[in-house]
């Protein structure tokens, strides 16, 4: 079912929604950016399509309100365990395709990598619905169309904001609020970016060899990456973690054991007993990286896991693009084979 609302007929929608649900959307935090007096857009919980902004990329992905940055999993007291309590207000996450296939990826990661799935991220994950922003225009670093996520149909209800009127098509009958009876009924569907600025050319996987993994390029992120886990945290496929154990009490017998959002570009990731690593250049994690986004979770899941956001190119310090690696990678694979 379709419909067409004015801005304030929009924000009275939210209104009801909000009575049920936790809306979530990029929203823009004041003075919180990375130099002073600079905002950061982010998602956020907000009320009123004014809260919302639609004309800047946000920096961080929607992941945290499915894994938190930091999350306690338990509290040990004497002995006994005890699991926190969390809030089970249901989400709705406003978001645009990409993030949203990247949400499904971690649905992969976290639910179907394995008999196991992971107790803590479903509970959470039960809890969101999500409404599509349609997105037809993109920004400068996104490549979503090269890594096929510009496309998202398995969503709620899905909405383009244009101008002092939106379009709103609902697909979960749930989200049909009293007050939608009373507006324009009008047919909608969402349209999706086919371009981006950016092209990529992922190297297929048959002829990816292991005589890439010492290829001098990787020698040349050792020199320029200065490991700082921003593209990690900025996300919203990177999934890697660790655990800490707290003790807060002189004793050891109170305290709690935390999940804790991990890079493998940070040095000391993968370090084991008696001070060995797997990968001790920084080249060297970004190799893996790389090679985990476009080639590994691939092969076991059949897509790629970067989805083309572009936040990893827009928040890295030393001006490192993702995009063109996976480009001079391909361009590399194409010398071996002599195409």
């Amino acid at each position: 079912m379709g419909y067409e609302l004015t801005q304030h007929q929009l924000n009275e929608y939210f209104k009801a929604l909000g009575s049920d649900y936790l809306l979530v959307g990029p929203i823009r935090e004041k003075a919180k950016g990375t130099f002073s007096d600079t905002d950061k857009i982010v998602y956020g919980v907000f009320e009123v399509f004014e809260d919302l902004v639609l004309e800047e990329k946000a920096f961080y992905s929607p992941k945290e309100f499915l894994l938190p940055i930091r999350e306690t999993l338990f509290h040990f007291i004497d002995g006994q365990i005890m699991e926190p309590k969390i809030d089970t207000k249901p989400i709705l996450i406003f978001a645009r395709p990409c993030d949203l296939n990247g949400i499904r990826r971690l649905d992969t990661i976290f639910l179907k990598n394995g008999d196991i799935k992971d107790a803590y991220y479903e509970r959470r994950r039960n809890l969101v619905k999500y409404v599509m922003i349609e997105c037809t225009g993109g920004f400068e670093t996104c490549f979503c169309v090269s890594m096929g996520s510009n496309v998202f149909s398995d969503y709620e209800a899905a909405i383009r904001f244009d101008g002092n009127q939106s379009l709103l098509e609902v697909v979960d009958p749930t989200l049909i609020t009293e007050g939608l009876t009373q507006v324009t009924v009008r047919d909608f569907v969402p349209k999706y970016i086919h371009e981006n600025d950016i092209n990529v050319n992922v190297p297929s996987m048959d002829k990816i060899n292991n005589s890439i993994f010492e290829h001098p390029l990787w020698k040349e992120y050792t020199r320029r990456c200065i490991a700082c886990g921003r593209c990690n945290t900025s996300c919203i496929t990177c999934s890697c973690f660790t655990m800490q154990d707290v003790e807060v009490s002189d004793d050891g017998l109170l305290g709690e054991r935390r999940r804790v959002w991990a890079s493998c570009h940070i040095k000391g990731y993968t370090d084991m007993a008696g001070g060995h690593g797997f990968r001790k250049q920084n080249g060297e994690r970004m190799r893996f990286k790389t090679m985990h986004k476009i080639n590994d979770y691939h092969r076991r899941f059949g897509e790629h896991m970067c989805v083309g956001c572009g936040r990893c190119d827009d928040v890295c310090p030393e001006y490192i693009s993702f995009s063109k690696c996976i480009n001079k990678l391909s361009e590399i694979i194409k010398e071996e084979n002599h195409e």
